[in-house]
Parts: C-alpha cells; structure tokens; sequence
C-alpha cells in the first residue's frame, strides 16, 4: 500500500520537473517584418544582417537571459516587399502562426502603421527601428520605437537650414502616397513658416510611389524662387531627384531627411549628392566606442558601412532583451509572456544605445537627439552637428 501511495507523487514530481525543463529550454522567437524586396531591399538587407549579429552573440552566450534563465533565441524573418498589405500578412503570421514573443519592424511608416494596428489588435510587443511617423505608437500600448519622431525631425530640419543658410524661402517635394513623407513634409512646412511666415514654402509639390520623372515639379521648384529644396524620400528616389534637379539647372543647395541614411544613397546619387546635408540617427564617420565596434565588425563581416537602420535595428534588439529580462522569467504562456514584455518595454526609462541614448516616454516614444551629416566629397556620411530637445 505504501508502494502504491508512492506511485502517484513521483509522477507529479516528475512531471513539475519535465514543466520545468520545458520552460527553462523554451525557445524565444522573434519576428523581423523587413522589406528585404520592394522599393527598399537595402533597408531589409541592414536589417537582417545587423540581426544575424545580435543573435549570434546572444545565442553564442548560451541564450538570452529572462528572469534567472537562458533562453535559446531563433529568428523568424518575413519580408514585407515593402507594402502595407503585405506587412499587415506577415506581422499576422508571425503573431497567430509562428507565435513569436515580440517583433522588431516594419522599418518604414507606410508598413509600420498598419503592422502596428495588427500588433496592438492581437497583444504582441512590436518596436518599429526607424518608423518616425507619430501614428505608429499613438494610442497603442503594445507598440514601440527607436528613432525620434517627425514632429520633432521637422523642426530639426527648419532650424538648422535657417542658421546654416539664412534663408527665408523654401521648396518641398514628397511623395503624397507613403505616410514618412507625406507627414514630414507637412512637420516640416508647419515648423518653416512658423519661422519665416505663410507663403515662405514657395513650392510644395508631390509626386506617387513609383513616379521616376520629377521634371515638372522640379520646373516648378526652379521657377518659384526658393533658396533650397527639402526632399524626405528613399534612397531610390533621392538619386533621381537630385540628379534631375541638377540637370534641369537647379543650383540650390538639396537637403534630405533619415531615410538618406542608407548607404545605397551616394551609389546611386554620386557626385550630385556630395556636400548635401540630412538628418539621421548616428554618423558612421568619426564614431567612437560600442557604436564604431559596431560599425567596424558589420563593415568586415558584409563588406560595407552599415546605415542608420541597422544601428536601430541592433538598438531595438537590445531594448527587446532588456525587456525580456526584466520580465522575471517566461511562464510558458505566450499571451502572458507578451503582456509582461509589453509592460517591461513600457517600463525602460532610459536606454544607452549605439545611436544615441534614449529616454522613453510612456507612449513608447525616445526622446534622443537627431545628427545633422553632411556627405563628404568621398561620399561619407560625416558628422556635421548634434541637435537634442
């Protein structure tokens, strides 16, 4: 009878042990929504080798640490082709399919805000690494980022114009289609002709995704007067507008905005970029510490300067392990689990990352400062000047 009575506790023994070994060997996935096609492959292509990085380190440590355990970590990359539709399917999967625990991307706005409803609607941590349209974060709890944002981009960008150049007048041209551009272009207008007066903006004129011939706007630009040209697009689009302003006699100076970050912006731009100014999220050129360890390792392992992307990229990664840590531990319930990293996320004050240290205010939005650069006559993106709140 003993024996028997035996029987039963050491089954419940052994079963809390195997629960146990369970949780503590648990996997933790994590799902990247890039553009790795589209009109943007080189903003997914950063992405996922700064990744790769981080989790070659994390996994060559024994697992990223929750609580008092070390977790395995595997990666589930979808690409979003660079479309909202698409980024709203794949944040979808990775959510209901792969049940990832948190996921870093999309990068741009025009996928970020639409992802970001899917992530807020299921309760899964997302961080967007260089999404600075404010609506990727309004009123959702579960969503994140790592960049600064436009309303603040904008000014940056007016300011710094009127104290370099003292000019009074300016043209604007953007992409009425994408949410990034479209929205700082308009940050950037309000904040010109608070400084300048209604009418400063000379020239504000848009094109469509897609579009490769600017020439009639830019005619407009050249004949309105303006002193300089603000342009907030992708690196696709940045070369052909510089390369056809030049070539339609436009002379004044063309300033640009983060999304010139990419290194495939002076491959394709050249000489007609050089001198330019943007602003971005850290400058490569001059780097020091964490921050050109970082660069230094990418630039050997892939052959070329990582832009601000993969910087973010790497930053959202760490603010993502940090959260996961400070969560105590993994419960084995992915609902539960993505509700204590929302809440751990939500819980990060201040961060120091390689582009920048962060203080984090309670919509998940870094208060940090922006890096004005200037593009060297070799092409390098040097730093100019840091512009902070």
């Amino acid at each position: 009878m003993k024996l028997k009575a035996l029987i039963p506790v050491t089954m419940v023994v052994a079963a809390m042990f195997a629960l146990a070994t369970s949780v503590s060997a648990q996997t933790i996935k994590i799902g990247l929504n890039i553009p790795l096609t589209g009109d943007i492959p080189k903003v997914g292509e950063g992405s996922k080798f700064a990744a790769e990085m981080w989790l070659s380190d994390v996994n060559g440590a024994g697992g990223l640490e929750a609580g008092k355990k070390k977790h395995k970590v595997e990666l589930v990359i979808e690409d979003n082709e660079s479309k909202a539709e698409s980024a709203v399917k794949a944040a979808t999967k990775l959510i209901t399919e792969d049940e990832v625990l948190v996921i870093v991307g999309p990068q741009s706005s025009k996928q970020a805000v639409p992802a970001g409803g899917v992530s807020q609607d299921r309760a899964t941590p997302m961080i967007s690494p260089w999404s600075t349209n404010p609506n990727t974060t309004k009123d959702r709890p579960y969503v994140f980022r790592a960049p600064f944002l436009d309303p603040f981009q904008g000014p940056v960008l007016a300011n710094f114009i009127t104290n370099e150049f003292k000019f009074t007048k300016a043209a604007v041209l953007y992409d009425q289609a994408s949410d990034y551009p479209k929205g700082l272009a308009e940050f950037f207008k309000g904040a010109w002709e608070k400084l300048h007066g209604k009418g400063s903006v000379v020239a504000y004129e848009s094109f469509t995704t897609k579009d490769t011939d600017f020439s009639s706007q830019l005619t407009n630009i050249r004949n309105s007067g303006a002193q300089v040209l603000f342009t907030p697009q992708y690196y696709n689009e940045v070369a052909l507008i510089v390369q056809q302003s030049r070539q339609l006699g436009l002379k004044s100076p063309i300033v640009g905005s983060d999304s010139w970050g990419s290194a495939e912006t002076v491959e394709l731009c050249g000489k007609d970029c050089h001198g330019a100014f943007f602003s971005s999220h850290y400058a490569a050129a001059g780097a020091t510490g964490a921050t050109k360890a970082f660069i230094d390792r990418y630039n050997k392992t892939h052959g070329y300067v990582p832009d601000d992307v993969a910087a973010l990229t790497w930053d959202s990664l760490r603010i993502v392990a940090t959260a996961i840590n400070a969560t105590g531990g993994l419960t084995g319930d992915i609902k539960k689990d993505r509700a204590n990293v929302a809440k751990a996320m939500a819980g990060i004050k201040k961060f120091a990352g390689i582009t920048g240290n962060m203080t984090f205010t309670p919509e998940g939005d870094p208060i940090k400062c922006a890096v004005i650069v200037r593009i060297s006559d070799k092409g390098q993106f040097e730093f100019y000047k840091s512009v902070c709140p």
